[in-house]
This record gives C-alpha cells, structure tokens and sequence, in this order.
C-alpha cells in the first residue's frame, strides 16, 4: 500500500471515529466544517484525497488535530517522528511546501509545522475556530503574515503569536525563500 493510500485510509477511519466520537451525524458535521456532505462521505469512505484546507475544516470541526486524523497507529505516551515520515500536505512546483511535523490532543488539538515558501507565493488560511492561537518563529527570509487584513514583517530570527480565528495570509515578498516552523493550539470542541 502506498503512502497515499495509507493516508486515505487512516483519515476515512479516523473522520468516521471521531466523528460518531462526538455524536455528529454527515449533515451536523457539513455545518460545522462547511465541507459538504458528500464530499464526506467520498472522505469516510477513502474516495478521494481532500485539499489541506478540507482536511483542516473537518480538524477544526472534530476538534483534533490533523495529526490525529492522518494517524495510522495508536500507540505509547511517546511518539518519535523521523524526518521521513512527516507529511508534506502542500507544496509548489516551484518549491513551496508545508510539513506536518509533530502532532497531540493537548487537551485540544496541538500541531507543529514546517514551512517553506518561494519568493513571490504566498498561502492563505480560512479563520479556524475562536480560541485558536499560533506561533510562529521564521528561520531564513522574511515573513509577509496578514491577519484580518493587516500586514506584518517578521524577519528571520524573529517569532511572532496572534490569534487565528480571522482569515490570514502567510507570504514572501522578498527574493529568497522564507522558511519558519509554526505551532497551531486549537481549543477542543465543545
């Protein structure tokens, strides 16, 4: 089985679990993500390989992380991820990319990521649920982070924390690529 297929299958288990966990039926858990019922149900039964915006919704929405949703073995206290098998979500053909790097139920859920963008590109985020915070320390280049509209420069070296319940922009507006590794706590649902 492919890495691919391995991670199709873990994500349909693990929606299916978590969702029927919390008592959600398709309809209840389409109005909380805005992802549409069908498209969940292509997900829970491993159809299709949603976007990392799809994959977040349904996150936010459950409550648990992405981590928890792409896991594929419930094992010890401690997990020790080797490089490898961090999971690029997205990436450019130019070299963008983002790695999901280490994950927890803390006691919501909380992720730590890697990021690299080229000069030029730039990713935007829907606004995740309210309680939700990041941070964010910025290793080469400089950040261009927009947050409810508002631009700020965070340059390498430098680490910056907001509140990310509001649409928000992570970008390069220089000519090297920027790379920084983020941390996202998401409150656990209610």
């Amino acid at each position: 089985m492919s890495d691919l297929d391995l991670l199709t299958q873990s994500l349909a288990r693990n929606v299916r679990r978590w969702r029927t966990e919390r008592g959600f039926t398709l309809d209840t858990l389409a109005a909380r993500s805005g992802v549409s019922r069908g498209m969940l149900i292509q997900i829970e039964q491993a159809r299709t390989n949603p976007s990392l915006g799809t994959v977040v919704k349904i996150g936010d929405a459950l409550g648990v992380s992405v981590t928890t949703l792409l896991d594929y073995e419930r094992g010890p206290k401690v997990r020790v991820v080797p490089a490898e098998q961090a999971v690029r979500l997205w990436h450019t053909g130019t070299g963008s990319y983002n790695r999901l790097l280490a994950g927890a139920e803390a006691p919501g859920p909380l992720e730590m990521w890697d990021w690299r963008l080229m000069p030029g590109e730039s990713n935007p985020s829907d606004p995740h649920p309210a309680g939700t915070v990041e941070l964010v320390h910025v290793t080469a280049g400089e950040l261009t982070l927009t947050v409810g509209g508002a631009a700020h420069r965070v340059p390498a070296g430098a680490s910056v924390s907001f509140e990310a319940d509001v649409p928000h922009t992570y970008g390069n507006a220089g000519d090297v690529p920027m790379e920084m590794i983020m941390a996202v706590s998401v409150p656990p649902a209610h």
